[in-house]
């Protein structure tokens, strides 16, 4: 039975023993071993084959952003994509050997992993590992902000900050595929093609973005140091949406121009959501998202793929910048 195979450590594609992780460790980023987990009630025990690095994992590896109740407290990861090995008492969504993906509080960076059933989605037939294991988060996490949140309807006008990383690609080609106009900031010059070729309609310099609005929502991933300007680029009615601070968390505002413009600011993170919500979002994902990846409408960027026993050097080049899409690790 798969449940005592998880009892016992046996599961197929790993040796007998504990399972290996990537750990955090005193600010640093190891391969350790771990207890096998078990999965409860309506949850699924995955067998992960990739998973994203995302910029939470970073801030949790220096101690800014610890895991939230219920997550492993020391093994990062917010998404991952792999098969069912086995499922918890009540957990019928999936049978052993589907392949499924889905964000998770933490534990994302392991060779096994416990997620409730209904944080988790089939992977599509067009999605291969790696890519897969860099898909849930940041697509949940662009179509949640411009959708769910800001709104953002076919005709629109969108300002993406920080477009060449995993959400930044993401928002970029879903808002296209709405039939939004879509307007990219990109540091990196040897990125911009690229990302235009992702669908944004002008691709730009961070420098001075406000020139070319206004903009009737703006996605804000790198913080503070753009709201006042993003607040002037706003058109009337004008929604923002933050969900990066890499730059910076604190900002002085002038909410006199904000009210003028009869203007929304919005912030969210995804992580600390219960599961209804979790669930909630990846629903949206399967109804609105992934038939995109069924067409070739979308896909999953990846700057880099590293093995398991390379995460130190994984993670630096995350830390690094100037990527385009996402850093996968294979399990």
């Amino acid at each position: 039975m798969a449940l005592a195979a998880a009892a016992t450590g046996q599961h197929a594609g790993l040796d007998c023993g504990p399972m290996r992780a990537a750990t955090i460790r005193d600010g640093e980023v190891l391969v350790e071993q771990h207890p096998d987990p078990e999965p409860g009630s309506g949850e699924v025990l995955v067998r992960s084959r990739a998973a994203g690095i995302n910029g939470a994992d970073l801030l949790q590896r220096r101690g800014r952003y610890p895991a939230p109740p219920g997550s492993p407290p020391d093994i990062p990861g917010l998404e991952l994509a792999g098969e069912v090995r086995a499922l918890g008492p009540g957990a019928e969504r999936f049978a052993e050997g589907d392949r499924v993906m889905g964000i998770v509080g933490g534990g994302g960076q392991g060779e096994l992993a416990v997620v409730h059933e209904r944080q988790l989605m089939a992977v599509p037939d067009a999605v291969a590992f790696p890519d897969a294991g860099g898909l849930p988060e940041v697509f949940t996490t662009a179509h949640d902000a411009i959708f769910t949140q800001a709104g953002l309807r076919p005709g629109e006008r969108l300002l993406v900050h920080g477009a060449a990383g995993g959400v930044g690609t993401a928002a970029v080609q879903l808002a296209h595929a709405l039939g939004a106009h879509v307007t990219a900031t990109v540091r990196n010059p040897d990125a911009r093609d690229a990302v235009a070729r992702l669908g944004a309609d002008a691709v730009i310099e961070p420098d001075g973005f406000g020139e070319h609005g206004p903009f009737d929502v703006i996605l804000e991933l790198v913080g503070a140091p753009n709201l006042g300007a993003d607040v002037k680029a706003l058109r009337t009615e004008g929604r923002i949406v933050v969900i990066g601070i890499g730059a910076g968390a604190k900002a002085e505002l002038n909410l006199a121009v904000l009210m003028a413009k009869r203007g929304r600011i919005m912030a969210s993170t995804l992580r600390a959501r219960p599961l209804e919500q979790k669930a909630a979002t990846a629903r949206a994902l399967e109804r609105e998202v992934l038939p995109l990846f069924a067409c070739g409408s979308a896909r999953v960027p990846v700057a880099e793929t590293f093995a398991l026993d390379d995460v130190a050097a994984a993670y630096d080049r995350f830390a690094a910048g100037g990527k385009l899409g996402k850093i996968l690790i294979e399990l």
